[in-house]
């Protein structure tokens, strides 16, 4: 593979505000593309699909293997009332289970049950393979800029 070549710095882009304003728009445009992938309602009369927060609650206890409610709703940077009712319905559709906490018998930790793993699992196949084809369409130059990119754009997301 020959070197990859970079497209030019032009315009707006080429300082920190500009680039932060370009970043913006495509990493929206991106996300919004990607929860349009979402299944809709149920056409047969059953549960209707996670709202984002709910979807993002469950994959945060699948990532973590288990966390207490409290956790869960610092880390999504909700209030735990507001957390509370999400892991009701995620309960509710038997996508977490609660368990008793090993060291703190007055709290309980969440974890994700089969279902619920296979419902995101069958969510990340369904958005990669969009992703995937889109990036088929690219140049190799191309692609190699985005993996260069995605450890980085990754540390902007966890700052």
């Amino acid at each position: 593979m020959g070197g990859v070549t970079t497209p030019p710095i032009r315009g707006r882009t080429a300082s920190a505000p500009g680039l932060a304003e370009e970043l913006r728009i495509s990493i929206a445009r991106l996300s919004r593309r990607l929860r349009t992938l979402r299944p809709h309602a149920a056409a047969d009369g059953g549960p209707s699909p996670l709202s984002l927060t709910q979807f993002a609650a469950l994959a945060a206890i699948e990532r973590h293997g288990s966390m207490t409610p409290r956790e869960l709703a610092d880390h999504e940077k909700v209030q735990p009332p507001s957390m509370t009712r999400v892991i009701a319905y995620l309960e509710e559709r038997g996508l977490v289970a609660r368990r008793p906490h090993p060291t703190d018998g007055r709290q309980v930790v969440l974890n994700a049950t089969e279902d619920g793993s296979a419902l995101l699992a069958d969510e990340r196949r369904r958005k990669e393979a969009w992703l995937a084809k889109r990036l088929g369409e690219l140049t190799e130059g191309e692609r190699e800029i985005l993996r260069r990119a995605a450890p980085i754009i990754d540390k902007l997301s966890r700052s």
